[in-house]
């Protein structure tokens, strides 16, 4: 096994591409966090997942890259490439964010007054 640290940068993004596209469930919809993705409101984020959910959709996947961004490779798969703004966050943060915006889109679409506006 080739070891993160081992490889250049690019190389690296592309080893973590593929090994995140690998992890994806077979049907999944892919969405890839990226700073130059697009920025939906909290509504329209919950709209989309909605309509994932409403078509069908089983599972969604969140893909976010490392300290030097996503390959290509998982962008290109991704049906969405989302922003969570323009500035860059810690892993971690980006996914208590994502974790955030998903527990707020489904309480608009189950209409609770967690969210307003």
């Amino acid at each position: 096994m080739t070891s993160r640290r081992a490889l250049a940068a690019p190389d690296a993004v592309r080893h973590e591409g593929g090994l995140l596209l690998k992890a994806v469930p077979d049907g999944a919809v892919v969405v890839a966090l990226d700073a130059a993705g697009k920025r939906l409101t909290s509504a329209a984020f919950a709209k989309r997942l909605g309509a994932w959910r409403d078509g069908g959709v089983k599972d969604v996947a969140f893909l976010i890259g490392g300290a030097d961004g996503l390959d290509g490779a998982v962008t290109g798969a991704a049906e969405l490439v989302l922003s969570l703004g323009a500035m860059t966050w810690p892993h971690l943060l980006a996914r208590a964010m994502l974790a955030e915006q998903i527990y707020r889109a489904q309480c608009i679409l189950s209409g609770h007054p967690y969210h307003r506006g």
